[in-house]
């Protein structure tokens, strides 16, 4: 038992007063034993317990050292996390509040560290967009598993929309939004402020996630490396940590597809978890949001994290843009409107950065704008959704059956390359391979990007033609070279799409077909808009 020191000196397991112990605790051991982990040999004897008390919890948690053994400090971590968890049950209260009060507009930029010489840039090598890619597959392999899986929520129907009728004078708020590869992440992040005084940190934005975290000092577990300081509660005068009576806490469910724990002090206790296993846990808490240059929320809910494992680069945590009530768009738009929109800019391993993105949460004109419905999938309700009906390639259509385009196809911040079907990206690929080899030369591929040529951006954009991507109800995407090629590396540029070859049956629609586009997000109608020209 000599691992026994090392593991109480590991990080996770820090100023953790471990016992072992003969005879576990029936209920924790029936739950181990029926559970999916391989079962412990017991030889018929009494098992062997590790219990430690939780530095989180604040309760003490245990598990049979024959089962323990088997797996590396972060799963025991998890393994007795997740048996708390599992040892409660909560339901879920929809939250309706309506805010009739006139309020500005919110507009924030989306930064793109790689183009920028402030305090946000960092002196490391930009995340390789071969590691970009690795992680979008996993974030898709991620998505796939939401939507193959027993639905979570089907009890719990979306949040429907608020409708304009009940808001006066909305307007919005607008925040600058950039790709964040330098970040070593591989989506669009933008700047939020939190406490009194606001202290601000930068976080990724995703409409895929619908619960909204930081990371927070004291780091009772661990936080991973992140540009600036940790969010400090105890310098905020607002901060308040909710019961687990809250009914946020138990609307944790829903947002996060976990249970959530509660501490001996009756704290909530979140646990979010994503495809790659990256994990944040730490106490639901309540503080004032603020973004651009004033207060948007003095309530805003979200996870004050204490342990933050995984593939979250640099950055001080993520906050939601998807369909549910903890979402921060959903937390906002009771002030400002069941609407929000985004413009990611033009994002590239080599060659010229964009500028110009933003989001914006709130009142927008949709005069410039074609719409399309806004669909739902109750596989996974909080996701976004729309019909694509076709595309074309120079004015053509591919020559594929209509039933090809006929799966829920999600759109989606977080994705960087498009997933089409696999009889749809054959057509694509086959007819932009026809006629980009007439003049480069097909190399081997890339990563997931199975169609490369040698030659630069420069070169091979000039022969690119015009590619549509058609949507239920007339309204286009008119892609331009930057959305349908990338130069991967100096040199070789490869198609940005890709198949679904391997998954359940749905599309996407990426980041990289998205950039310079506005794309707007209407709940209250049910729409989804684009207009050309929203950045750079």
């Amino acid at each position: 038992m000599k691992w026994v020191p090392e593991l109480k000196q590991n990080r996770y397991l820090n100023n953790v007063d471990i016992h072992l112990h003969q005879g576990c605790n029936e209920n924790l051991r029936s739950r181990f034993e029926t559970s999916s982990q391989p079962k412990p040999n017991y030889n018929s004897k009494p098992p062997i317990c590790i219990s430690y008390k939780s530095p989180l919890f604040g309760t003490n948690l245990e598990a049979p050292l024959a089962l323990v053994k088997e797996f590396d400090e972060m799963r025991l971590i998890f393994s007795l996390i997740f048996t708390l968890l599992l040892a409660r049950s909560s339901s879920v209260r929809v939250i309706q509040e309506v805010d009739q009060l006139k309020h500005t507009a919110l507009h924030l930029p989306l930064y793109h560290v790689k183009g920028r010489h402030d305090s946000d840039q960092t002196s490391e090598t930009p995340l390789p967009f071969s590691e970009a890619l690795a992680l979008d597959r996993t974030r898709v392999m991620f998505l796939n598993s939401r939507l193959e899986k027993k639905n979570l929520t089907a009890a719990h129907p979306i949040v429907k929309s608020r409708g304009s009728g009940r808001l006066i004078d909305q307007k919005s708020v607008d925040v600058p939004l950039n790709p964040g590869l330098s970040l070593g992440i591989a989506n669009y992040y933008t700047k939020v402020g939190l406490g009194t005084p606001p202290t601000y940190y930068p976080v990724v934005v995703d409409t895929g996630s619908s619960f909204s975290w930081i990371q927070c000092a004291p780091c009772k577990v661990y936080c991973h490396p992140q540009i600036g300081p940790y969010f400090n509660p105890s310098t905020s005068r607002t901060y308040q940590k909710l019961s687990c009576d809250a009914r946020q806490c138990s609307a944790l469910e829903v947002a996060t597809l976990n249970n959530p724990g509660c501490t001996s002090s009756n704290v909530c206790v979140y646990v979010t978890t994503y495809g790659d296993m990256s994990t944040s846990i730490g106490y639901l808490s309540q503080d004032s949001l603020s973004l651009g240059s004033g207060q948007a929320l003095s309530n805003f809910v979200f996870g004050c994290g204490q342990d933050n494992e995984g593939l979250f680069g640099k950055s001080a945590g993520l906050f939601g843009l998807a369909r549910n009530n903890l979402s921060m768009f959903s937390q906002l738009s009771t002030k400002y409107g069941n609407i929000f929109s985004y413009c990611l800019p033009t994002n590239t391993p080599v060659g010229k950065i964009g500028s110009g993105g933003f989001l914006s949460i709130g009142k927008t004109s949709s005069s410039s704008k074609k719409f399309t419905p806004m669909l739902s999938e109750p596989r996974d309700p909080t996701l976004y959704y729309l019909k694509l009906s076709a595309i074309s390639v120079a004015g053509r259509k591919l020559g594929v059956a209509a039933s090809d385009y006929s799966v829920p196809t999600v759109i989606d911040s977080g994705t960087t390359i498009s997933r089409l079907t696999t009889s749809v990206y054959k057509a694509l690929r086959r007819e932009l391979v026809r006629i980009i080899s007439s003049k480069y030369r097909v190399t081997e591929a890339y990563s997931i990007l199975d169609a490369c040529f040698k030659g630069s951006f420069d070169e091979i954009s000039k022969i690119v033609p015009t590619v549509q991507l058609i949507f239920q109800g007339g309204a286009d995407l008119d892609l331009t070279p930057h959305n349908v090629i990338i130069e991967v590396e100096n040199g070789t540029t490869c198609l940005g799409f890709a198949s679904n070859s391997g998954l359940s049956d749905f599309a996407i629609i990426g980041n990289q077909q998205q950039q310079t586009f506005e794309v707007l997000y209407d709940l209250s109608n049910s729409r989804i808009g684009f207009a050309t020209g929203g950045c750079q």
